[in-house]
């Protein structure tokens, strides 16, 4: 009696019928989504085009969608490992299967190529992650290699139970006889596996109840080997002589066939059997990881893993907070929130392309719509608000808590006030970003790579000044454009040059002398000198400097000055940029002087601009960092708050609004009070940007309102006035007044806002309720308390909530001031909303100013105020909402590369002083453990 045949074909149509089922199930889940699958051929294998093209055609009936074949990709290893991690990234791709070439001539190393192919991908079930959870008997948590698990399969389709039977595999590849034995086993079989050298091969065969052959020897298996009834599965594909046929050869498996029929309970035939169930559980691979895709990748979820915080209480500094939460490889938090591999550079592990919040909506990017909110603060005191750690126990609450995507994006810190007064920017207690000491010292460079871009530009001017005093027009412009090889060319910059004077010549012998001198001698005024030197120390003896003194310099000697590095327009123009080619174009804007005949005088009028974009290449890119929670965090650019704008960079918030999708938050931070950092936010920083914010977060506390109500006067390092730790609710009250005019700022540009009243341990419930009460009385959308200090994001969840809640009420964006207004006319704007000025006076350099900037035609600029943060007007010690004051504009200078002019309001120093006591005092590091001790 003839064995029963188990048609491979046949039991693989239904197969494909029953997935065609589950892709339509899961397009009712999402009617867009449908199973990828990417077949990479590497080189021109035509040994495989067939098993291709049967790959191909299941594939499309299946999903109706061809999968993506790649033919060919080069033999060279580094191209077939990158083109596995591009499929590796894609998130539109379920299923990838590499066909490797079969021959010894192109020698690629197999194993390794195989286990790049991500497990969650690997759908032929080959990589040694999935090898190793069959081999352990996870089989729900693994892909099965497509040949055994057909082959498992046709058995099923025998009705012949595995458990218990006695099972023999002939064949030991890692593709089928290894894999074969494993699934046996774990289905209950007693299992033996045989290959070309077992002893008495027959005799192994004729005990089993089950046997698989797969050793690719063509008709090895007799039939006077197999056991009576017994079930025979032929994985075997080879090619022997048949003259009868047109092509010389036919195929056939491992086992005799028509032999093996006549004893065999069950046979599979050779081809017909098999081989159309290993494309079949290709298929069912590919929808099965594309069903678990879809299970744990919501749509616009990120797929995240947040860090659990261990409190302590009382809570204990924060380097002892840092250093005890263990930050996640900042590879995978790349990963998880969507950035690709070859959108990263790794800069270290630890340390480094939505809903918008500046922690002072619709914004249309990349047609994506996402809401904005801005985290800013009430005027700040020496008692300090907690801004900084507002915004990352918002982000902890909205990410860790509330399960929404979300980025922070933030300043990064100056060398200054981290060895000065202030201390760093990272946060503090349960809310602050890690490791804070690579954040608050030096982190990826980004401000050392500014202060050599900015110096690059003073040793240019003054070189250029030099050079000109000392040499006639000829000789400076044989030495500009000097001899090369017997001949003169111009560089790019200098053609550029030639351009703007409108002097249409590439050869240089072709020149007027009258057009060598225009072109040679800038003739700059050094009055006009504008650009100061740099330094990311707070030293105040170079205020005011002479330069020139060394008698190399033949006298000419002239008074200059040194700002702090996150003063230079360079790192105003880093937070404004939007690309590189955009960098080098603001870069070249920028203007150093004025020529004596009213001209301005730029850096590419000095020839240096190509050099700092160089110097800025690497600084474009935001660091990724992470919070104690671990959500991702942006740091770029750190422009300071009084000259400057004082917001993080453009570009961090576009890539983190694009990472987070249309349901996600991105929290942004703007330097010093709502009267600063969130009106240049509004009017410069939006304006340039194109983002719309939808949120703003105004922080405020107990204390440091009791400050504006006429508290007395708060030292650092001496213990707090009774004032201040006790309940004082008509002191608190005459303070709200700042918050009331702030909040009235804010709704100024038509955007909601939420009062974040953060909370310290000598509050009391009255004072609390007190604060929230007449923020909302006064307008605020909402006001709540907060403990994310002391708690991390579960003591922002309701402020999260307030500010979801606020991110889909009606908003209505709109400038404060139009830019085509007079220059004098947008300041007094400015002057009289945001401060509550009765007018403005321009003192006579301002006015001259004016005149100047509107003739040269920057009069159209967005204005930017360099004003002190201490108080909403010009006096520092003047707390609450000062009235009856004319604002004094002293000077106006022109940041063209930035795009902003800047008013001086009173003296503005552009460097810091150290006080007595300098938190250095407090900084070492441990020899032995390399440890930085006494930052925080």
């Amino acid at each position: 009696m003839s064995a029963q045949i188990i048609s491979g074909k046949e039991v693989s149509a239904q197969v494909r019928e029953r997935l065609k089922k589950d892709v339509a199930q899961m397009k009712t889940q999402d009617p867009n989504f449908q199973p990828g699958l990417v077949v990479l051929q590497v080189g021109d294998r035509d040994d495989s085009n067939l098993y291709i093209s049967m790959k191909l055609k299941a594939a499309a009936e299946v999903n109706n969608r061809m999968p993506d074949v790649i033919v060919p990709v080069s033999y060279i290893f580094q191209i077939v490992l990158h083109s596995i991690m591009e499929v590796n990234e894609n998130s539109a791709i379920h299923g990838l299967i590499v066909q490797l070439p079969l021959d010894s001539i192109h020698k690629i190393d197999t194993e390794k190529v195989t286990n790049v192919v991500a497990p969650e991908k690997d759908v032929d079930g080959l990589t040694c992650i999935n090898a190793g959870k069959l081999s352990r008997g996870d089989l729900g948590d693994c892909f099965i290699p497509c040949t055994p698990n057909g082959c498992m399969e046709l058995i099923r389709q025998t009705g012949v139970s595995v458990a218990g039977k006695r099972a023999v595999v002939i064949g030991r590849s890692k593709i089928v006889g290894a894999p074969m034995h494993d699934l046996l086993l774990w289905n209950h079989a007693t299992v033996t596996t045989c290959h070309s050298k077992t002893a008495d091969l027959a005799a192994e065969v004729g005990r089993a109840d089950i046997l698989v052959v797969g050793i690719g020897k063509a008709e090895m298996v007799k039939g006077d080997w197999v056991k009576k009834g017994a079930v025979v599965i032929d994985c075997g594909i080879n090619h022997i002589p048949d003259e009868t046929r047109p092509s010389g050869k036919r195929v056939v498996g491992d086992v005799h066939y028509s032999s093996v029929k006549e004893q065999a309970g069950f046979i599979t035939p050779v081809p017909g059997g098999v081989g159309p169930m290993t494309v079949a559980m290709l298929m069912q691979n590919t929808v099965l990881s594309a069903k678990r895709f879809l299970e744990s990748h919501q749509p616009g979820k990120w797929s995240i893993t947040y860090t659990k915080l261990i409190l302590q209480k009382p809570v204990p500094s924060d380097i002892v907070i840092s250093r005890s939460c263990v930050p996640k490889p900042i590879d995978r938090l790349a990963t998880e929130v969507g950035l690709l591999s070859d959108e990263v550079e790794l800069y270290g592990k630890t340390k480094p392309d939505g809903k918008y919040v500046v922690v002072t909506g619709y914004a249309l990017y990349n047609k994506l719509v996402v809401y904005v909110v801005c985290t800013s603060r009430i005027t700040p005191t020496p008692l300090g608000e907690g801004k900084s750690t507002t915004t990352i126990g918002l982000v902890q609450a909205l990410g860790a808590h509330m399960k929404l995507n979300v980025f922070a994006c933030v300043r990064q810190p100056s060398q200054g006030p981290t060895f000065g007064i202030k201390g760093g920017a990272a946060g503090g207690g349960y809310s602050q970003v890690i490791p804070m000491e690579e954040f608050n010292l030096h982190l990826t460079g980004d401000i050392h790579a500014i202060t050599a871009a900015n110096n690059l530009v003073a040793a240019a001017i003054d070189a250029r000044l030099f050079h000109e005093a000392t040499q006639t027009d000829k000789a400076l412009y044989n030495r500009l454009v000097p001899l090369s090889g017997g001949q003169r060319t111009f560089s790019p910059i200098q053609i550029n040059r030639l351009m703007r004077l409108g002097i249409e010549k590439t050869d240089p012998t072709t020149l007027t002398e009258e057009e060598i001198t225009r072109f040679a001698r800038l003739d700059m005024d050094p009055d006009s000198i504008t650009w100061h030197r740099v330094i990311d120390t707070n030293d105040r003896f170079l205020r005011k400097i002479t330069i020139g003194q060394s008698p190399t310099e033949k006298g000419h000697t002239r008074e200059a000055q040194f700002s702090i590095t996150v003063a230079s327009e360079i790192m105003a123009v880093l937070a404004l940029t939007s690309s590189l080619k955009d960098m080098r174009q603001r870069l070249a804007k920028m203007v150093v002087a004025t020529s004596r005949s009213g001209q301005p005088i730029t850096t590419e009028d000095l020839g240096v601009s190509g050099a700092l974009t160089v110097l800025m290449r690497d600084a474009i890119k935001p660091n990724l960092m992470q919070t104690l929670e671990g959500t991702p965090v942006f740091v770029h650019a750190g422009p300071f708050a009084n000259i400057a704008h004082g917001n993080s960079s453009v570009l961090a918030d576009k890539i983190a609004l694009k990472l987070v999708g249309p349901e996600g938050f991105v929290v942004t931070e703007a330097g010093f009070g709502a009267d600063i950092g969130m009106e240049k936010f509004f009017n410069i920083k939006c304006r340039y940007s194109g983002l719309r914010p939808h949120v703003v977060v105004l922080v405020a506390t107990v204390r440091a309102l009791k400050m504006h109500g006429g508290g007395p006067t708060v030292t650092a390092g001496m213990a707090l006035p009774k004032e201040y730790v006790e309940e004082n609710l008509e002191l608190l009250e005459k303070g709200c007044s700042n918050m009331r005019k702030q909040v009235e700022n804010a709704r100024h540009f038509g955007v909601p806002v939420v009062v974040a009243v953060n909370a310290f341990k000598t509050d009391t419930e009255s004072e609390l309720d007190l604060i929230c009460t007449l923020a909302k009385e006064v307008g605020a959308f909402d006001a709540v308390r907060c403990s994310h200090w002391a708690e991390g994001g579960a003591g922002a969840v309701a402020l999260g909530q307030a500010v979801q809640r606020a991110s889909e009420a009606p908003s209505d964006f709109k400038f404060l001031y139009d830019v085509e207004l007079p220059i004098a006319d947008k300041i007094r704007i400015i002057a009289q909303k945001i401060y509550g000025a009765d007018d403005i006076e321009l003192l006579p350099d301002a006015q001259h100013k004016v005149e100047l900037y509107t003739k040269q035609g920057f009069g159209n600029l967005p204005i930017c105020m360099a004003k002190t943060h201490l108080s909403l007007s010009h006096e520092a010690d003047k707390k609450g909402v000062p009235t009856g004051f004319v604002l004094p504009i002293r000077d106006i200078r022109a940041s063209v590369g930035a795009g902003f002019l800047y008013p001086l309001v009173g003296t503005m120093p552009t460097i810091p002083g150290l006080p007595t006591r300098p938190c250095f005092y407090d900084i070492d590091l441990d020899p032995e453990t390399e440890q930085v001790n006494g930052l925080f």
